[in-house]
């Protein structure tokens, strides 16, 4: 028993991360809405990063490549269906209070969260050392991601405070994926794989048809220059903590 309240203190306490963006209310509209086309970019650089260098390699060590890359196209197409019923459903003769792409990250997050959840209470299932390290590398990964993560909702339409709370939300999958793993670690384990192509496919659309098109639209040469550094700067990052954390 002590072990389940250990991988839900850590679960919890990566959850909190999610409301890193609570900073943001310290900060003027005006500023806020001047550095959000620099949060965009970091945004889509950390997601492709997340689903190129973290989700995909992962995956693939634990299934043939040839599924993996299935599982990442089904998600991706997924995605754009996903995407399309979202804008059938709330979206009025071409206009939309909040963009669809908002609530695409908050279904990717939340599946990103579900393995995360997954992964904390395996490790520490193997022992309490592991899980530790483990909890730790998920905050500083998720640090980058939730920041991004808060951008996109604010940028496609969300008012602060609820990026925020749908934000922090989204997170609370992990709990799901922590307590299925403890209870049914056997049965849940199988299905890993596909849950991290599927992730990574979501994390790619996301990025290449919502983020990046809208990092198009820009027209100022040096704000274009400084979308340029973020995105690789988002990518970067999580390269960076991939390393370390290894």
């Amino acid at each position: 028993m002590h072990i389940l309240i250990a991988i839900l203190v850590s679960v919890f306490i990566v959850s909190i991360i999610s409301l890193i963006g609570i900073f943001s209310l310290m900060l003027r509209e005006g500023l806020l809405k001047r550095i959000l086309f620099i949060l965009i970019a970091f945004a889509a650089g950390a997601l492709l990063g997340a689903a190129f260098l973290d989700l995909i390699p992962e995956a693939m060590e634990k299934s043939p490549s040839a599924n993996v890359f299935g599982y990442a196209l089904f998600g991706i197409l997924s995605f754009f269906v996903l995407e399309r019923f979202i804008f059938w459903r709330h979206c009025h003769d071409g206009k939309c209070d909040v963009h669809t792409f908002s609530y695409l990250n908050l279904i990717g997050d939340g599946v990103h969260n579900f393995i995360d959840g997954m992964v904390i209470a395996a490790a520490f299932l193997t022992n309490v050392p592991l899980g530790v390290v483990t909890t730790i590398a998920i905050i500083f990964h998720e640090i980058p991601q939730e920041i991004g993560d808060f951008g996109i909702l604010v940028y496609g339409g969300f008012s602060r405070f609820k990026a925020l709370l749908f934000n922090f939300l989204s997170s609370l999958t992990a709990f799901i994926g922590a307590i299925s793993t403890y209870f049914f670690s056997s049965y849940i384990e199988s299905s890993l794989t596909f849950l991290l192509a599927l992730a990574a496919g979501g994390f790619i659309y996301i990025a290449t048809a919502d983020l990046m098109p809208e990092l198009q639209k820009e027209a100022d040469l040096r704000k274009s220059v400084v979308q340029l550094f973020s995105l690789i700067a988002g990518i970067l990052l999580l390269w960076a903590l991939i390393l370390f954390f290894e």
